[in-house]
């Protein structure tokens, strides 16, 4: 895989994100039975923006990271890969860079995930553990990575 560009979005990456949204969120909360509609998309964009990176690939975009620290922990926000780029390790490569930062820090990583979102699989591989649930959310936290930065242990 070509190396992964981060850059801040923009106003202009607006209509980027908002298909992005709708083509890795919407089945997710059809089933959770939540907002899909433009405007509820935008809303869901627009949250947290300042920390929005565009990931690309070999200078196409590909997708969307949110992840910021806060006092006791690093949050990823969102994390949204578009569908031609998933399957290939990128969502594991993004959520690691993440990790690794939080693990200099000595400071764990939290993420909420929607049931039945089979991303909660590489969550749970990379360290994530369910602490609580609210409706369909559910909030899971991985502690800080060992010396060797490794989610293998």
């Amino acid at each position: 895989m070509p190396a992964l560009e981060f850059r801040s979005a923009t106003t202009a990456d607006l209509p980027f994100l908002i298909a992005l949204r709708h083509a890795t969120m919407s089945e997710h909360l059809a089933r959770v039975n939540a907002a899909r509609d433009e405007a509820s998309q935008l809303a869901r964009v627009l949250v947290q923006f300042e920390h929005a990176r565009i990931v690309s690939v070999g200078g196409q975009d590909a997708g969307l990271l949110k992840a910021y620290r806060e006092q006791n922990q690093w949050y990823i926000a969102q994390i949204q890969i578009a569908p031609q780029f998933q399957g290939q390790g990128l969502g594991r490569t993004i959520i690691e860079k993440v990790l690794e930062q939080a693990s200099r820090e000595q400071l764990p990583t939290a993420l909420k995930v929607l049931t039945g979102n089979p991303a909660r699989r590489l969550y749970e591989a990379l360290g994530f553990k369910e602490i609580s649930q609210e409706d369909a959310e559910h909030l899971m936290l991985c502690p800080p990575w060992p010396e060797r930065l490794s989610p293998a242990g």
